[in-house]
């Protein structure tokens, strides 16, 4: 069976850790101790320093980014309801004259229609005898 070589490595890399410690202080424990907590406070002010802050700071970039996006919202917003409303005008007006065009034809028609009505009454009335 294969068995991982995590834990192996972990305990070498402490032991390794420990040795550095207590060769640098001389063999002392005490003073390889308050090494290890120089170093670790070093690494950790230096974690905090990279690391954004919340609080203030952070609330007021996030209020600058949510106007800025929230302008931008209300810009596009307002050019699609621009857009919108000149769509509808021209719609509007291409209706109104398909209509006009429309009635124009009827009349057209209408008018042939009675006129060919009016010439079939008086060629038939001039066979009866009529006026």
């Amino acid at each position: 069976m294969s068995r991982s070589r995590a834990p192996l490595a972990l305990g070498l890399a402490a032991a390794g850790g420990v040795g550095y410690y207590l060769y640098s202080a001389g063999g002392s424990p005490k003073a390889a101790e308050k090494k290890f907590e120089s170093d670790a406070h070093r690494v950790a002010a230096t974690i905090k320093g990279e690391v954004p802050r919340s609080g203030v700071g952070a609330e007021a970039e996030g209020k600058k980014y949510g106007q800025e996006v929230g302008v931008k919202v209300d810009s596009a917003v307002a050019t699609t309801n621009r857009d919108l409303s000149k769509a509808k005008s021209e719609a509007e007006a291409y209706a109104k004259n398909a209509k006009a065009e429309t009635l124009k034809k009827i009349d057209e028609i209408d008018r042939k229609v009675e006129e060919g009505a009016a010439k079939s009454k008086s060629y038939l009335s001039s066979w009866f005898g009529g006026k």
